[in-house]
């Protein structure tokens, strides 16, 4: 009885594994087969909104057709009332109103967003359809930190350049002001004894998970390990100050801004916030006499040197070559390159040092032919030390002032800087911008003013 269990069962393997290597070789012929046949072109894809067959073809240029931001409110102040994707909403609306084209055309949206807590789901999506444009357009929400703004315009250009979409929006927005406290502990039940309440702005926003410590630490780090002092850092604070409120009172910012309607409520009427409010709250004579906040023995990162927390939004019109000719638009400004870099987190300051010539080289061209500069100053030190490793001057950088002075609303200001350049490069001239993000990295592109 044994011998015979041991050669039914020798016999029922042998059957199995002949069945396997018959679907083996099955197989490898059908591979074969496939693989001698021709390449066949892409499939024509379905628009849903105009009804009509496009092929995926790939394009060569990206372009800014139209650019706008709110103006930067400051925390608590002109624009709390309004939650993000509100605030998102507006400049959707304007740069489609500005390019002169129907919001059906608009093929996708990104919009980088970074304090999501309590915004509610997908806040690209409600910026997108509070924008009025269909709701058959896709939306996706970003978050690379404080480059998020400008992250969504690289990812949309690459989504332009594969032919994907051949007109899109993109861009960034922060209600700070709406950002609430957190329970960490309130799910599962306090049980006995006094509890934390956390801030969403600080942990989501400010703190470098990592390292366990504020943002404002790596800041003091960057300063100490390339010899910038706290006179630098203030020195640096007054002349962004100086000028923004050059560039407001010269007209200069205008072009960019959209105006925002806020309604008060019980009857009052409604305000139109139609300039930055942040740079007209400083004290000069105060700023050599802050206590420094970070660190309290030798060091250097104050309030007056750093940015400050913001409301706003900003965003672009991207079209790509064949959009461009059919539409009839007149570009702004031509996206020439972008990239990204990383590095330790605790030295996220000078990460932007290392995106600029990854975009540089994506662009073909070199740091001497770049015109105009936005080196995001998330705080002083931030643009010093990314001057000093680039060998960029001060009279090419920031020159209508930055984040320390107009203000930082972390997922708007990525895009700020792109729709910046766009409105102030001449044609011809080359400018570059670049934005540091928490974790270590940055982002940085490279535009050319048509």
């Amino acid at each position: 009885f044994f011998d015979l269990f041991v050669g039914e069962a020798i016999l029922q393997c042998s059957l199995k594994i002949n069945s396997f290597f018959l679907s083996l070789e099955m197989a490898t012929r059908r591979v074969s087969s496939l693989l001698s046949q021709s390449v066949q072109p892409l499939r024509p894809c379905w628009h849903p909104v105009s009804g009509s067959v496009r092929r995926l073809t790939m394009a060569s240029e990206v372009f800014v057709v139209s650019a706008a931001r709110t103006p930067i409110g400051s925390f608590q102040g002109a624009l709390s009332s309004i939650p993000a994707p509100r605030l998102g909403a507006t400049v959707i609306r304007s740069v489609v109103a500005q390019a002169g084209i129907d919001g059906a055309q608009v093929g996708e949206v990104y919009m980088g967003n970074v304090l999501q807590a309590g915004i509610g789901q997908a806040p690209a999506r409600q910026a997108t359809l509070f924008a009025d444009l269909p709701k058959t357009t896709p939306c996706t929400t970003v978050n690379k930190v404080c480059a998020s703004g400008m992250k969504s315009i690289m990812l949309a250009s690459q989504g332009l350049l594969c032919g994907s979409q051949d007109i899109m929006v993109a861009g960034g927005m922060e209600s700070m002001s709406n950002v609430p406290y957190l329970l960490p502990k309130g799910r599962g039940g306090f049980g006995y004894g006094d509890q934390k309440v956390v801030d969403g702005i600080v942990l989501d926003g400010l703190t470098d998970v990592y390292n366990e410590f504020h943002m404002g630490c790596c800041a003091e780090n960057t300063a100490k390990v390339h010899s910038i002092t706290r006179e630098d850092q203030d020195a640096f604070a007054i002349e962004s100050y100086t000028r923004s409120a050059a560039a407001t009172e010269a007209g200069v910012l205008k072009a960019e801004i959209t105006p925002v309607t806020v309604s008060p409520g019980r009857g009052k009427p409604d305000v139109v916030v139609a300039e930055d409010e942040e740079f007209k709250k400083v004290k000069f004579d105060k700023i050599p006499k802050l206590r420094t906040v970070f660190q309290a023995d030798g060091g250097t990162v104050t309030a007056a040197n750093a940015s400050t927390l913001n409301d706003g939004a900003a965003a672009v019109l991207l079209m790509n070559s064949a959009a461009v000719e059919r539409t009839g638009a007149k570009p702004l400004a031509k996206i020439r390159g972008f990239g990204d870099a990383a590095m330790e987190p605790i030295d996220f300051p000078i990460a932007p040092a290392a995106a600029v010539p990854v975009a540089l080289k994506n662009a073909g061209v070199m740091a001497e032919d770049i015109d105009l500069w936005e080196i995001n100053e998330a705080f002083s030190v931030v643009v010093l030390a990314n001057m000093k490793i680039l060998g960029v001057p001060l009279e090419k950088v920031n020159v209508n002032g930055g984040a320390v002075s107009l203000g930082h609303p972390i997922g708007m200001s990525g895009a700020r800087l792109v729709v910046h350049l766009a409105h102030q490069l001449k044609k011809g001239q080359l400018g570059c911008a670049s934005i540091c993000n928490g974790g270590g990295g940055a982002s940085a592109i490279v535009l050319e003013g048509l």
